[in-house]
């Protein structure tokens, strides 16, 4: 019985518990405080997505309307959705709600998170609601007008990378130039 008291002895010690937490409370949790993001007037204000999150915005949009598609297509036998088919898809991926995505800070740097973006660190707070989902649905409406919903369904049928390569990656996309995230120091410097 000594070699395990003694063992439960050194155990604890070395663990961080003495006498006093074994005999009464229970030993602190440790506390972690994170804060909500500071959102600047545009951030909160303006109908338009900021420069700084319109990356993360086309990859989100991305996103949806391929899941939306490969949804339509399985319904159909995977086959080639009909012109009137697709067009309705797109239209329901842009006009959905799009409350699952919000803005959080990581590491002082502001990104959008939701479904279909890049998992964030697991303790953060993210807003949500407010103007993200209606400046969402414009850009989604906005893409599906600039390209054009027989060009995008083309790039779908070619793949997800050919989706996201069409809305944001070309000469003119929100994230051409850019590997995996936006440089928001490089945003800051081109609005001076």
């Amino acid at each position: 019985m000594r070699p395990a008291l003694a063992a439960w002895l050194v155990l604890s010690l070395l663990g961080g518990t003495g006498a006093q937490d074994m005999c009464g409370d229970p030993p602190a949790a440790p506390s972690h405080s994170v804060s909500a993001p500071q959102l600047s007037p545009e951030e909160r204000l303006s109908p338009h997505m900021p420069e700084s999150l319109r990356c993360d915005a086309c990859q989100a949009i991305a996103f949806q309307i391929e899941e939306q598609l490969r949804k339509a297509e399985g319904k159909v036998g995977k086959k080639v959705l009909k012109e009137s088919d697709y067009m309705e898809v797109l239209e329901r991926s842009c006009s959905q709600d799009w409350e699952s995505y919000g803005v959080l800070e990581l590491d002082g740097e502001k990104r959008l998170s939701g479904p279909g973006l890049p998992r964030q660190q697991p303790l953060s707070v993210i807003v949500s609601g407010g103007p993200w989902p209606s400046r969402l649905s414009k850009l989604c409406h906005g893409y599906v007008g600039e390209q054009g919903e027989a060009q995008i369904y083309a790039a779908h049928r070619r793949g997800s990378a050919a989706l996201r390569q069409l809305l944001c990656h070309g000469d003119k996309g929100p994230c051409a130039g850019r590997k995996d995230r936006p440089d928001p120091r490089k945003a800051l410097q081109n609005e001076l």
